[in-house]
């Protein structure tokens, strides 16, 4: 038996109907009738093909940006220090789709993904600012302590303009251009977010990883002994 419908999207969208079908109907037929067996067509198996899809390929983009990161910076673990800030630009994103009264959706993903290669940058300027200091010379504490200020203001502009060249799509009415709104609002926000974020966790997070070698090297050293 197949069974198609449309959603009145003005009361609700594919999502919230299936979600209520699920409960409502599909958990009690299979309670009644053990032998029934269900799939999803249409506008659901496309979506979750492409959910699957993306998630695999976020993951190969993100090993992809590993490589990029670690073979310049001559390190493994600098490389996942410019990482922690993407977990931050996705949350910054979830809260500009709250903001503007929009749902996630397969556009908004695209943006994530988009999202993770881009709000890398700022957090790469710093740890390269760092980096720089110490082999001129300069300790930990006072490479880091001046990385934020040296670098404040051209990560500042690097986010706010690209936020600015994202406006014109984020305010956009036309229905042509509708779609593709979510992923700006992803992208736009979820930089703005991580920028104040990339201030405070990269230098913390890079302090912390070298106190972690440190102990490690003098273990090391106390064991051989």
């Amino acid at each position: 038996i197949k069974i198609s419908a449309d959603i009145d999207r003005s009361r609700a969208n594919a999502n919230e109907v299936v979600d209520r079908f699920n409960k409502e109907v599909l958990n009690d037929l299979a309670v009644d009738f053990p032998g029934v067996k269900w799939d999803y067509l249409g506008e659901q198996k496309d979506q979750k093909d492409s959910v699957t899809e993306m998630s695999t390929k976020f993951i190969f983009a993100l090993l992809g940006i590993y490589v990029l990161m670690a073979i310049p910076l001559k390190s493994y673990v600098q490389p996942i220090i410019v990482m922690t800030v993407i977990p931050f630009g996705i949350v910054g994103a979830v809260l500009g789709h709250i903001i503007m009264g929009m749902e996630l959706s397969i556009m908004s993903m695209c943006g994530l993904i988009a999202l993770s290669g881009v709000v890398v940058n700022d957090s790469l300027v710093l740890v390269e600012y760092v980096n720089r200091h110490r082999k001129d010379g300069g300790s930990l504490m006072e490479a880091v302590n001046n990385a934020g200020a040296a670098r404040f203001r051209p990560i500042l502009l690097t986010s706010l303009t690209t936020f600015a060249g994202l406006m014109p799509m984020l305010i956009e009415t036309d229905m042509q251009a509708r779609f593709l709104i979510p992923m700006a609002v992803s992208l736009g926000f979820g930089i703005l977010f991580a920028t104040f974020i990339t201030l405070l966790l990269v230098p913390s997070v890079y302090v912390m990883l070298e106190d972690v070698s440190n102990l490690l090297g003098r273990r090391k050293k106390s064991s051989e002994e």
